[in-house]
Parts: structure tokens; C-alpha cells; sequence
């Protein structure tokens, strides 16, 4: 690279991290090019009309707390188009019967056990075993989300409560998941903490102190949730077209290779190839593909990246005539693997989106289906999944009434696994991806599977190219 060139970065992978890495380096003196495999962009955010309603048939929500989503959509001018969530009040069906969700948790993990046994979610005997906790010393080695809390709290904790909401994240098992990766501000806080539910006491907001004057009314508390009001899907086209990056979709790479100034990627078909040049690349594609872009280069980094699983699952949409919907005030709500259904949660989209409401005389719920390992379950066709969902969410809410239109939207792949050992291995990973000079990787694959923890991540890549090239310009 000469410092008469403008700098090609090139970032391999169109969903969300990869989009939101274009979009900081729109103000940078870079060229920019995104290739998305997969013939459109956004990875697991899309959107399409059910019975008149825009649903999103990915991720539908994003957490309020963590700024950066929230950001990156203000920055892109879609902030006028944010909702909150409606209601965020949840219930757990287990045991044959709806049960309110602690609202004193983390994760399922309860903070109250006074409460939590009020719910019935657990056993006499599952509450009794919680109140002898275990008072462990903190574990100095990752281990599974079952084997530290269990053993603190008993196993029916995990099953009835942990496992559902971390199922609902990650598809995955807590067996196998990692404490420390999944719940890592439970993890830090059990080190200044004797007990368990102390820790997640003080990662809580302190409980509402009954009010002495009712007549003074309490300032409504910061959104949980929010969404636009299009839905999420339609966040990776606006990103896109504010990033002002040279984007490709079905431009699938097929190698990366490292050159005496850079990089060299071969885009296309072994039959037709295309060679790009590139002084940094951002390789924002999940793990699998990841690894083999990486293995001849960066080997150290590939290892570690074929060791991250990912789990496959479904949504399925319902619409309902609103006469024919039960009248409810809840969002949705979960099913704990042991219960042995195939639906793991519903939500109930128009209570918890009101303004999805105003489309149509419609009630729309989502129910998701898939754990790690179903693979059975998910290769089911469409009508026999859709009468599945159907069926077991009248099970669980007495509505009878059939379904006015369906959509399953089936997600192969889609969530990465953050099993025991997994912050060893993103730690290997960046070490080896940062001792090669203008390479950087984001997305899903690391720290955390929501949007706006894989927008820190593509900020976090986009730094690191900067950096690099700004040793080329005079700018360090």
C-alpha cells in the first residue's frame, strides 16, 4: 500500500456485525467493500407480512440496557421508528400448569426464593434444597451453567428456570453451557457475594418500597425491550445504506490469503474465481466458515473456531382472529426442556408489540422450536410443524380456534454455542487474529448473540483495521 492509494478494506459477511462494520468506517479515508455470500443481507434479521402484520422472522428485540443497538439505529435515522415493549411480563409452562416468572431473577437464576416458590414453578422439595445452598468458593475453572448453580441451588432450579431462558437465547443445554460465558455478571458478582441469590440480588434494581402517599404516581421504569416499529428486519438495509460501502450479496468467498501488502480473497466459483485485493479485512462470517477462511493463514485461530457449535431452530408464526385469541396481559412464555414438549417458547407478538396490534384485527404468536441436537424435530415439513405449534400452544392456553395464516421460517445453523471453555477459545482466537496485520473478526461467534453485543464487536473490528492502516498514513 502507497500512501497515494485510498486503503481497501474489505469485510466478509453482510449481516449485522459485518453491516455495522461498514458503517464505522464510513468516516474513515477507506475504500469499503462488504460480500454477503447468500443472495440478500441481514443474516438472521428479516422481516414479511403474516395475515397483514410486519413480523420479523428473526431475532425481535434487542436489549435497552446495552446502548450500542440503540445507537447504531439512531445514527442511522431510524430512532424515530423505536417502541418499547409493550409488556415484558412472562410465564414458564411446567408441571401441566402457567406459572408467573419471578420478576426477582437473573436468567432464571432467583433472587427471592420466597417469591419463586409463591410461583410454583418449583417443587416443595426443589425450594427446600435451594434454601441449603451450597456456599462454593468461586470457580477458578470455567465449568457448565448445571454444574456450578446446581450444585449451589439443586438441578430442579436449573431445569424449571436457568435452562428455559438460556434454551430461549441459545438453544442450547446447560449442561454444556458455559457459567462464566453465558452469565458473566452472575459469574463476577458470586466473587464478592457468600450466597448465590445475594449475587444475583445485586445485579437487580433494589424492589419498589411500598409508597406512603398513592396518590404520587412512580416515573415509569426504563424499557426492558425495544423494536422498531417496521421490525428489526428492516435495520440491515438502512445500515447498509448509510454505511456508503461497495456491497455484494451471493459473492461468496472462497479463500483468504495473506500477500506481501495485504490480503487476497477469491470470490465466486472454483470454475469462474475472482481475486480481490484488500489492505485489511474483517471476517464477520459465523464460525464454521470463519475457521476455513482462516486455516491455512491463521491456524491458531481456525482450532479454536471449529470448536464452537451452533444449534438449528424454527419460528413459527401464527395469526389468530382476534376474537378467537384469548385475552391475556403477558408477553409469552417458556417451556423447560424436562417438560418434554417440542414448542421452548411462544411469544405472544401483538400484547407484546402493541402497535403491531393496529395492522390487522389480529392476535400473531411466534413459537419456537429447536434445541441443540433435534435435528428429527426440525426436518418435519412445514404444515407438520405448523400444527405441532398450533397444538401444544392450546395445550398450554385453551385456545381452540384455528389459525387464520402460518409461517415457518427455519434458521439452519444460527446460534452459536457458548459451551464450557468458550472465553479460552475467543481468547486464543483474537490473540492469534491480532498478531496478523490489518485482520480482524465480529459477529455472533464471541461475545454474545444479541445485536448490540455484535455491534460492539464490529466497532471493536473497525478500530482494529483503522489502527492498522493509520500506521501507513502518518495518522499514529
Amino acid at each position: 500500500m502507497t500512501v497515494a492509494e485510498t486503503p481497501h478494506v474489505v469485510i466478509i459477511g453482510g449481516g449485522i456485525a459485518g453491516l455495522a462494520a461498514a458503517f464505522y468506517l464510513k468516516d474513515e479515508p477507506v475504500r469499503v467493500t462488504v460480500l454477503e455470500g447468500s443472495p440478500r443481507l441481514g443474516g438472521k434479521l428479516s422481516a414479511s407480512d403474516v395475515a397483514g402484520v410486519p413480523m420479523d422472522e428473526g431475532a425481535e428485540a434487542l436489549l435497552a440496557r446495552r446502548r450500542e443497538g440503540i445507537d447504531l439505529i439512531t445514527a442511522t435515522g431510524l430512532a424515530g421508528d423505536l417502541v418499547p415493549a409493550g409488556t415484558t411480563s412472562s410465564a414458564i409452562f411446567t408441571r401441566g400448569a402457567m406459572r408467573p416468572l419471578p420478576r426477582r431473577q437473573f436468567m432464571g437464576v432467583p433472587a427471592d426464593l420466597d417469591e419463586l416458590a409463591a410461583t410454583g414453578v418449583v417443587s416443595a422439595d426443589g425450594i427446600a434444597r435451594a434454601r441449603h445452598e451450597e456456599r462454593l468458593a468461586p470457580e477458578a475453572a470455567d465449568t457448565s451453567v448445571t454444574g456450578y448453580i446446581g450444585a449451589r441451588l439443586g438441578e430442579e432450579i436449573v431445569d424449571r428456570l436457568v435452562d428455559p431462558l438460556l434454551g430461549g437465547v441459545y438453544a442450547g443445554r446447560s449442561d454444556e453451557l458455559s457459567f462464566q460465558a453465558t452469565l458473566a455478571p452472575l459469574a463476577a458478582a458470586t466473587k464478592n457475594h457468600a450466597s448465590l441469590t445475594g449475587a444475583v440480588a445485586a445485579l437487580l434494581p433494589p424492589a419498589p418500597a411500598p409508597s406512603a402517599d398513592n396518590s404520587k404516581k412512580r416515573s415509569a421504569p426504563a424499557p426492558v425491550f425495544v423494536t422498531l416499529t417496521t421490525g428489526l428486519g428492516a435495520l440491515p438495509e438502512a445500515v447498509a445504506k448509510a454505511s456508503n460501502a461497495d456491497i455484494r450479496t451471493s459473492a461468496m468467498v472462497r479463500a483468504l490469503e495473506r500477500t506481501q501488502a495485504g490480503w487476497r480473497l477469491t470470490v465466486g466459483s472454483a470454475a469462474d474465481p475472482e481475486y480481490l485485493l484488500a489492505d485489511a479485512v474483517i471476517v464477520a462470517a459465523p464460525a464454521a466458515p470463519a475457521a476455513r477462511l482462516l486455516s491455512r493463514t491463521v491456524p491458531a485461530a481456525s482450532a479454536p473456531l471449529s470448536q464452537i457449535p451452533y444449534a438449528s431452530m424454527a419460528i413459527i408464526t401464527l395469526a389468530y382472529r382476534a376474537e378467537d385469541f384469548p385475552g391475556t396481559q403477558r408477553s409469552g412464555y417458556l417451556v423447560p426442556a424436562v417438560d418434554g414438549r417440542d414448542v421452548k417458547a411462544a411469544t405472544f407478538s401483538t400484547v407484546k408489540w402493541p402497535h403491531l396490534a393496529t395492522h390487522a384485527p389480529v392476535h400473531v404468536v411466534r413459537c419456537s422450536v429447536g434445541r441443540i441436537g433435534e435435528t428429527a424435530l426440525l426436518q418435519r415439513d412445514d404444515a407438520d410443524l405448523a400444527a405441532l405449534a398450533a397444538a401444544e400452544l392450546a395445550d398450554a392456553t385453551g385456545i381452540t380456534a384455528r389459525s387464520v395464516a402460518q409461517r415457518v421460517t427455519r434458521w439452519g445453523g444460527a446460534l452459536p454455542q457458548y459451551n464450557v471453555g468458550h472465553l479460552d477459545r475467543v481468547a486464543a482466537i483474537r490473540e492469534a487474529v491480532s498478531e496478523q496485520p490489518g485482520l480482524a473478526v465480529a459477529g455472533a461467534a464471541y461475545d454474545g448473540v444479541g445485536i448490540p453485543a455484535c455491534v460492539a464487536t464490529a466497532r471493536a473490528a473497525a478500530r482494529q483495521v483503522i489502527a492498522h492502516l493509520s500506521r501507513f498514513d502518518g495518522r499514529d
